[in-house]
């Protein structure tokens, strides 16, 4: 059964990430925006009792694990030459969810993403209800014009709960109408053509292949194509020792 942010309340004091040794480097994928082909097939060994994913690749076989955690999602927020990834998978109704983007996210984006350090893609994954949905198309055709996380980030700015109206399509539209520089009509057409559908369901698929089972979920992969996951709104310092681990690994710190 999936569980939504409200039912989980993860405190700080939670030590949530697990290590899982991913034999892949990542650093192409993300900068072509994925693959999925044989050549970039990894292998997830899960760690202690938390079991991520075990897959061996085998001779065309899709999705790869690779695809799972940086194929359809969101553009990369941040430098493509970042040594560190953070993929979060999210459902934009979640209130753990928006608790993230209020409490730990901007943070995060002003000392490691703006310096270099971080790169964020976002992934969808609906466990909430149907106006989670709309609102995922509403953040991709809002892409489709290069404004991306600037409709993410307004989605989360008008939050107001789960499931209580908010984000109707009516109220989706409004918000496209506030973002400077978006074309309100080709968005509108986008939300009528659907050209996101795929995906967006793909994304949710990938989600629970990785046996994700809350949001907001996350994957830190490191320079050295290791990833932790972490579950829950954990506070910036928790995020900061998972990225400052991953950087002095390499060196980088």
């Amino acid at each position: 059964m999936l569980i939504h942010g409200p039912s989980i309340g993860i405190g700080a004091g939670v030590t949530a990430a697990v290590t899982v040794a991913v034999f892949l480097a990542l650093q192409g994928a993300v900068e072509g925006g994925g693959g999925g082909g044989e050549d970039n097939a990894l292998v997830m060994i899960p760690s202690g009792a938390d079991r991520v994913m075990q897959q061996q690749p085998q001779q065309g076989e899709t999705p790869t694990a690779a695809s799972m955690l940086l194929e359809n999602g969101s553009p990369i927020l941040g430098s493509t030459s970042a040594p560190v990834t953070l993929v979060e998978f999210g459902d934009y109704q979640c209130h753990f969810c928006n608790v993230f983007f209020h409490e730990t996210e901007g943070r995060i984006l002003e000392d490691y993403v703006d310096t270099g350090k971080v790169r964020i893609i976002f992934k969808d994954y609906h466990i909430i209800g149907p106006d989670s949905v709309e609102a995922s198309h509403g953040a991709h055709c809002a892409g489709g014009q290069g404004l991306f996380w600037e409709y993410h980030d307004v989605l989360y700015e008008n939050w107001t709960g789960e499931n209580n109206g908010w984000a109707s399509y009516e109220n989706l539209e409004g918000f496209a109408s506030e973002i400077p520089g978006l074309d309100l009509g080709e968005w509108v057409q986008c939300m009528q053509d659907r050209p996101h559908s795929a995906a967006i369901l793909a994304s949710n698929r990938d989600a629970k292949a990785l046996g994700l089972s809350a949001t907001p979920s996350f994957f830190v992969i490191g320079p050295d194509g290791e990833a932790s996951r972490v579950v829950g709104a954990q506070p910036y310092e928790f995020f900061a020792d998972v990225f400052d681990a991953k950087l002095a690994g390499a060196g980088l710190q």
